[in-house]
C-alpha cells in the first residue's frame, strides 16, 4: 500500500536492506552487486525485524552466519581485502555484547583502510522499556549506549532514530566505505523499535545505482616538485605499501621503476606487489624486513612511499632511514601523505605513478647503486634460502621452525594460492621468509595486528577467492595461541562449504612476545604455557582432534617432509584440512633483516639485564627522526 503514487510503505528495516540490495559496482567492466552479502547473528535486538527484511532478500544478499560476532565482522573484513576494497559484505549483530564483540574488528577495518558495513541493534528510542535487556546504562548520559563505543574505530557512524533518517544516513555510508582516501568502517546504530517502524519512502531511493571507484588526480605541481626531488637522487628507493595493490597500480609501478632503475622495497601490507623472481624486488623493509631493504633504506636520499601510511614496523619507529633523505609520499589520503614532512603527493597511485614515467625523461639511477641493491638482494636471498632449509650446515636436520614450515608450504603451494596470517610471530616470518609467486596473493593483517583474524579472515577471504580464482586455496598460517583465541570458523568453512587450508604452528604458547619479554632483559612469565600460573602438569590441546570435532580433516605431522605430504592432502581433500605440527619457541627464528623497534623498557628495575636494554633503547632512540 502506497501514500503516493511514487512513494512505498516499508519499515526502516526494510528500506535499508532494499536500498542495499540496489547498489551495484562496476569492475574491470563487468556489473555486480555492491555488496556481496553478510554474516549475522540474531538476537532481539535485530531478529524481528532486520532479520525479517534479511530473509525477503536472501538471494540478492546471501547471509553466513558465524560463531562468534567478532569473527564474523573479521570475515567481512578480509573479504573486502581479498576484492581490493572494491566490494563489501556487512555484519550485523544484536544489541549489548553481540554489537561490542564487533569493535576489535571494526578496529581491524579501520587501521587498514578497509570498508565494513556494521548493522547493529539499539536500545529504544522512544525509552519507554527502559532498562531493557542487554542494555548499559549511562547515569548521566541517556543518549549514551555501548553502540557509541564504535565511534572511535568508525570512520561513518550514526544511530538511526527516525526511518526517514536512511535516506540520508545510508548513502553517506556506503559513499565512505567506497571513498579510496576515507574508506573504513560504517557503522549504523539501529534501535529496536525504529527498525519497525514505518515511512512512505521515495520509490527513487530503491533505483539500481551503479558505482564506480573513484580516481582523485594529483595535483600536477606536486608532480612536479616530485619529479624534480627525484631527478636530484642519487640512491632512490620505493617503498611498495598495501595501497598499490587497491588502486590497481602494480603495472605502473612495475614500468616506472624498470624504466628508471629504481629498487623497491614492499611494507607488510604491500607484500606481493611484486614477484620474488623481479630484480628490482629487493625484500620487505623495517621491523619484520629484510638486511636487504634496511641496509638500502639506510643509504638513500630519496625515499618514494607509494600507498603506505608508514606505521613504526615499517619506519623502524622512524629509525630506519637516514636523517638527511627526503620522502616523497604518493597517497590517495592527505592525512597519510604528509606524515614526517613527506613531499607529499595526493591522488590515486595509478595515475600518479604514471605521471611521474611520463615526465622523468631518461632518468636512472647511478649503475653503482643498481649494483648495490643487486648485491643486497642476492645476499638477503641466500640468507632465506638456508632459513628455509629442515638441515643445518652440517646435513643435520633441526627441530622444526616457522621459516621452515612457510618454505615447504611455499615450496608446494600453487603460485595463485592465497596466504594469510596475523598477529604473534608468523607475520614476521612469512614477511621476511615467503617468496611471492603471483601479485596480490599475501594477507598479513599487521595493520591492527590482531590475533584470531587468522581463520577468520581466511573464511570471509576464501569467499572473495572463489569469486575470482575458484580452482586456488586459501592457506593459513596460525599459531597455538590464535588458534586459541578464535577457531570456531572452521566449523562455519566446513557449514558453508567454503574450504580452508589451515598450518597451526604449536610452539607452546606466546612465544614471539616471550622472546620480546627476554630480548628486553625479563624472565620468562605468563606467555609460554608453562610459564603461567598453572595447577597441573602443562600439556599440548591435541589440535587435530580438535578440528575433527569441527567437521575438517586433519593430521598431525613431525617433520618437514611430512608437512609437503600432509599438504598435497589438503589440496586433494574436499573441506577444510588442518594441518597440525610443533615448533621450536626458542631456536630456528628468523635473526637477521629486523630494523630497531621502540618499545618501553623500565628505567629502573632491579635486573641489570632490564637496565642494559634500557640503555640500548636509550642510544637507538637518538636515530629517530622527529616529526620532519
Amino acid at each position: 500500500m502506497t501514500a503516493h503514487e511514487n512513494t512505498v510503505r516499508l519499515t526502516m528495516a526494510q528500506a535499508l536492506i532494499r536500498h542495499l540490495a540496489a547498489q551495484f559496482v562496476e569492475i574491470d567492466g563487468q556489473r555486480m552487486r555492491l555488496c556481496a552479502g553478510g554474516f549475522g547473528i540474531f538476537g532481539h535486538g535485530n531478529v524481528t525485524c532486520l532479520g525479517e527484511a534479511l530473509e525477503a532478500h536472501r538471494e540478492e544478499l546471501p547471509l553466513w552466519r558465524g560463531q562468534n560476532e567478532q569473527s564474523m565482522a573479521m570475515a567481512a573484513t578480509a573479504y573486502a581485502k581479498q576484492r581490493l576494497r572494491r566490494r563489501f559484505m556487512f555484519a550485523t549483530s544484536s544489541a549489548g555484547p553481540g554489537t561490542t564483540n564487533m569493535v576489535t574488528a571494526a578496529g581491524i577495518a579501520h587501521s587498514n583502510r578497509l570498508p565494513l558495513l556494521l548493522l547493529c541493534g539499539d536500545t529504544f528510542v522512544t525509552r519507554l522499556p527502559d532498562p531493557v535487556l542487554q542494555q548499559v546504562e549511562h547515569f548521566n548520559d541517556a543518549t549514551l549506549s555501548v553502540n557509541d563505543a564504535f565511534k572511535s574505530v568508525s570512520r561513518y557512524w550514526d544511530r538511526i532514530t527516525h526511518p526517514a533518517q536512511i535516506i540520508q544516513s545510508l548513502p553517506r555510508a556506503i559513499e565512505t566505505m567506497l571513498d579510496p582516501a576515507d574508506c573504513g568502517p560504517a557503522f549504523l546504530g539501529l534501535p529496536q523499535d525504529v527498525q519497525g517502524w514505518a515511512f512512505d519512502y521515495p520509490l527513487a531511493f530503491f533505483e539500481e545505482k551503479t558505482h564506480r571507484i573513484r580516481r582523485q588526480t594529483p595535483d600536477a605541481l606536486e608532480i612536479a616538485d616530485a619529479v624534480a626531488l627525484l631527478k636530484s637522487a642519487k640512491r632512490p628507493l620505493l617503498i611498495a605499501g598495501g595501497g598499490v595493490q587497491y588502486s590497481g597500480a602494480v603495472a605502473e609501478l612495475t614500468e616506472l621503476v624498470s624504466k628508471h632503475a629504481i629498487p623497491v622495497v614492499e611494507t607488510i601490507a604491500g607484500r606481493a606487489n611484486f614477484l620474488h623472481s623481479d630484480p628490482l624486488n629487493c625484500g620487505p623493509i623495517g621491523v619484520t624486513g629484510s638486511n636487504s631493504a634496511n641496509n638500502l633504506a639506510k643509504q638513500a636520499d630519496v625515499i618514494v612511499a607509494v600507498g603506505t601510511r608508514l606505521q613504526d614496523f615499517t619506519t623502524g619507529s622512524w629509525s630506519a632511514f637516514a636523517a638527511d633523505s627526503r620522502i616523497i609520499s604518493i597517497n590517495v589520503g592527505r592525512y597519510d601523505a604528509g606524515k614526517h614532512g613527506s613531499l607529499a603527493v595526493v591522488g590515486d597511485a595509478k595515475q600518479a605513478l604514471g605521471m611521474l614515467a611520463g615526465s622523468l625523461g631518461d632518468f636512472r639511477t647511478p649503475d653503482s647503486w643498481q649494483q648495490e641493491a643487486s648485491q643486497e638482494r642476492d645476499a638477503w636471498n641466500q640468507y632465506v634460502s638456508s632459513n628455509v632449509s629442515p638441515v643445518d650446515n652440517a646435513g643435520s636436520n633441526r627441530p622444526m621452525s616457522y621459516a621452515q614450515v612457510i618454505g615447504a608450504v611455499n615450496d608446494a603451494c600453487h603460485a595463485d594460492d592465497r596466504i594469510v596470517a596475523a598477529a604473534g610471530g608468523l607475520p614476521a616470518e612469512v614477511a621476511a621468509n615467503w617468496r611471492t609467486k603471483s601479485v596480490g596473493s599475501v594477507d598479513i593483517e599487521f595493520g591492527f595486528s590482531c590475533m584470531g583474524y587468522e581463520i577468520s579472515g581466511g573464511w570471509g577471504a576464501r569467499m572473495g577467492q572463489l569469486e575470482t580464482a575458484p580452482d586456488n586455496d586459501t592457506i593459513i598460517f596460525i599459531g597455538d595461541g590464535s588458534y586459541m583465541m578464535l577457531n570456531s570458523d572452521i566449523y562455519s568453512s566446513v557449514l558453508s562449504g567454503k574450504k580452508l587450508i589451515i598450518v597451526v604452528c604449536d610452539n607452546g604458547g606466546f612465544a614471539v612476545i616471550n622472546k620480546l619479554q627476554n630480548n628486553t632483559g625479563n624472565v620468562s612469565y605468563n606467555n609460554l604455557i608453562k610459564d603461567c600460573n598453572l595447577a597441573v602438569e602443562p600439556f599440548s590441546v591435541d589440535f587435530e582432534s580438535h578440528a575433527r570435532a569441527m567437521g575438517a580433516n586433519a593430521e598431525t605431522v613431525g617433520s618437514i617432509s611430512e608437512v609437503k605430504g600432509a599438504f598435497e592432502r589438503a589440496k586433494s581433500s574436499d573441506r577444510t584440512y588442518v594441518i597440525c605440527l610443533k615448533v621450536d619457541a626458542y631456536e630456528g627464528w628468523t635473526t637477521e633483516g629486523h630494523t630497531w623497534w621502540e618499545v618501553g623498557i623500565p628505567q629502573v628495575s632491579e635486573r641489570a639485564q632490564v637496565l642494559e636494554a634500557r640503555a640500548e633503547l636509550d642510544e637507538e632512540r637518538k636515530r629517530q627522526r622527529i616529526g620532519v
